[in-house]
């Protein structure tokens, strides 16, 4: 199975960045909550990171961590590809 975790900012770079989760290739990151079968509560900490006991659970399991910037990247090709399609 396609098992991949990134932090990504929900509203750009410098936002607050939260797990997201892409589990077939050439598709979508998607927020960690999207997944229920792989998310766990997260910890009850004041400003603590969005996803940070998934985090945790799946990185035992053997899930790989993506660099943000590689997830960025994918992220505005598709877009990109996305954009030309509709023109």
């Amino acid at each position: 199975m396609y098992r991949q975790m990134c932090w990504i900012s929900k509203t750009g770079e410098s936002g607050e960045k939260i797990l997201h989760l892409q589990t077939v290739p050439n598709q979508p990151w998607r927020p960690y909550t999207a997944f229920p079968q792989f998310a766990v509560p997260d910890y009850q900490i004041p400003g603590g990171s969005k996803g940070w006991a998934t985090y945790q659970k799946l990185l035992k399991a053997g899930w790989v961590l993506i660099k943000s910037a590689n997830a960025n990247a994918a992220i505005a090709t598709l877009e990109l590809e996305v954009s030309s399609s509709e023109s």
